[in-house]
């Protein structure tokens, strides 16, 4: 945007130098012309910009006279205005865009009944109409919801997402076999939203948005690992978390941090955005599938996603991809259209403070379905704790965040009692294994019998290496190698002893 600025100014200062010399050939004069035609053009662009803010003010005034369809007709037309007009900003070189932005943010943010109309153009009908965001569950509970549901580069994310044929058929497997799996993702990111939306409303994306991502990623379960290694509630590949700034500390994966992942994923958004010319199916396939392949298709954003020589390259996978992050942004805007009811959670965060060793798993144990919760607390203790690994015992002094209703429960249910020594005793138990030298280890390639080596890779943490041998647990390797809890730190090319099993 400044670039624009840059050259508008610079432009100005050409006009004047033309204006003060004698025009050297035909092609000169026209290009002057031209470009003097274009600056009277966006001072009429900025007219309208002006013109439109009033009529929409004034939509608000009929509105409080009682006048709402009225209100709704001419605060619609103020709007249709303003985007035409800023479309046309978006072509001139020296026009600022940021004028437009500004002033649609500023209107769509204002609780002005002229907004009554919905985003298909359908009449409003009288008391009963609702604005886009008021329809969202959230807003009784998170008054800045209408804040989060507006814009996406100057456009409401509402007209960006095209509700066409493939995209209503993700919605249809969303609202059926994937149902289960929305409602979850919806009440995982509930708890999550105050780590990862802050970043996106800096970055200036919609929440809506933020909410497919996760809800097609991962379901909102921030240690989640994809067959093909993408990792984190927003599945990040760990060379491309790595450009975005998510690397490994103290043997921690920066890419299953909420706040971290939510940043990069922002950020690759709207670098992506500015390569494909703000087309936003453009941006979710390259983050599926690549965005050199996809700079190669659709020619750094002159052809759609949708265009048959775009579509027709793609894989099944992105092909898919794209219009079920698009579906999940949508129904999370529009639930009450789709006979969907999202649940409304207390998602306000308290801390605990462990006074003798505990794991998360304990302590899913011991808390059980405390306040009402179906499926009790491990994922929320998982979620909001993504540093420590649920098995791992944390010692006496480590601080905790916690849902609030868990502070509160915390010394009556988990502190001392009969759960507490549930739990424990639970945890305490082990399965019966069988070590046996491996092949590896009876040709000379272990350090003892039963045992194997593994040299650490960028960006292993000692869980994913136990994931990957599946009779090795984190404690187990922990002990052999002596690593120190609760963060058994590793570093790419260290050699770790390795627990095998029976063939």
């Amino acid at each position: 945007m400044r670039i624009r600025l840059v050259s508008a100014v610079a432009a100005s200062f050409l006009l004047a130098a033309c204006a003060g010399t004698p025009a050297r050939d035909g092609k000169t004069v026209a290009a002057a012309a031209q470009a003097a035609a274009e600056e009277a053009e966006i001072g009429q662009l900025y007219a309208r910009l002006a013109a439109a803010v009033e009529r929409y003010e004034g939509s608000a005034e009929l509105a409080a006279q009682g006048a709402r369809e009225r209100a709704a007709r001419e605060g619609n037309a103020a709007l249709d205005d303003l985007r035409a007009a800023a479309l046309r900003c978006h072509q001139l070189s020296g026009c600022e865009e940021e004028r437009f932005l500004s002033a649609f943010d500023g209107l769509l943010r204002r609780d002005a009944p002229a907004t009554a109309a919905t985003t298909d153009g359908e009449k409003p009908d009288g008391d009963d109409v609702q604005t886009e965001a008021e329809s969202s569950p959230l807003v009784s509970d998170l008054p800045e919801t209408a804040r989060t549901i507006t814009l996406l580069k100057g456009r409401p994310l509402a007209e960006v997402i095209a509700v066409n044929e493939p995209v209503k058929a993700s919605i249809e497997e969303w609202l059926t076999q994937y149902r289960p799996n929305l409602i979850q993702a919806y009440v995982n990111y509930q708890y999550l939203r105050q780590l990862m939306w802050p970043e996106y409303q800096k970055a200036g994306l919609p929440e809506a948005l933020l909410f497919g991502f996760i809800a097609k990623e991962s379901g909102g379960k921030v240690h989640a690992v994809s067959r093909s290694g993408a990792s984190g509630p927003l599945q990040f590949m760990y060379s491309t978390g790595l450009r975005f700034g998510l690397s490994t500390s103290n043997g921690f994966d920066q890419r299953f941090d909420p706040a971290l992942s939510a940043r990069a994923n922002a950020a690759y958004l709207n670098e992506q955005l500015r390569v494909f010319n703000n087309d936003l199916e453009l941006v979710l396939a390259a983050y599926n599938g690549g965005e050199g392949r996809m700079g190669r298709l659709a020619g750094g954003g002159r052809a759609r996603f949708w265009d048959a020589s775009v579509y027709g390259a793609l894989s099944p996978e992105t092909r898919e991809y794209v219009p079920m992050v698009l579906a999940a942004a949508w129904l999370f805007m529009h639930p009450e259209r789709y006979n969907l009811e999202f649940p409304r959670i207390d998602t306000r965060l308290g801390e605990i403070v462990l006074p003798r060793t505990m794991s998360l798993a304990e302590l899913s144990v011991c808390f059980g379905q405390e306040g009402g919760s179906r499926e009790g607390w491990f994922r929320a203790l998982r979620n909001l704790n993504p540093a420590y690994d649920h098995q791992i015992g944390l010692p006496p002094g480590t601080r905790l965040t916690v849902p609030n209703v868990l502070e509160a429960a915390f010394p009556r249910v988990c502190a001392e009692g009969p759960w507490l020594a549930l739990a424990a005793e639970l945890h305490a138990a082990t399965m019966p294994q069988v070590a046996v030298a491996s092949a590896s280890a009876r040709s000379g390639n272990a350090a003892g019998t039963g045992r194997s080596r593994y040299t650490v890779r960028k960006g292993d943490t000692l869980a994913a290496i136990a994931r990957k041998h599946r009779c090795a647990e984190v404690r187990e390797i922990a002990s052999l190698n002596r690593l120190r809890a609760p963060s058994y730190a590793i570093k790419p090319g260290q050699t770790l002893q390795i627990p095998v099993c029976a063939r």
